[in-house]
C-alpha cells in the first residue's frame, strides 16, 4: 500500500474502533442504569427496537415493571 493510503486506513479504522468503543458504553450503561430514562429517551427507544429485532423480547417489560416497583 502506498503511505497515503495506509495513513488513510489506520485513521478510519481507528475511528471504526472508537465508535464501536462508545456504542458498547452506551449500551452497557444503558443496560445497567435504568434511572437514566428522561436523559435518554431516544436512544432508549433504538435500544429497545434493536433489541427486539435482534429477536430478545421482554426487556421493555421487564424495566418498566422495575421502574415501577422503585416509584412505589
Amino acid at each position: 500500500m502506498e503511505p497515503v493510503a495506509r495513513k488513510i486506513f489506520k485513521g478510519v479504522l481507528l475511528l471504526e474502533v472508537a465508535g464501536l468503543a462508545g456504542a458498547y458504553l452506551l449500551f452497557y450503561r444503558m443496560d445497567t442504569n435504568q434511572d437514566d430514562t428522561d436523559a435518554f429517551s431516544y436512544v432508549f427507544t433504538v435500544y429497545y427496537k434493536s433489541n427486539e429485532w435482534a429477536g430478545v423480547h421482554g426487556i421493555r417489560e421487564k424495566d418498566q415493571l422495575k421502574w415501577l416497583s422503585s416509584k412505589n
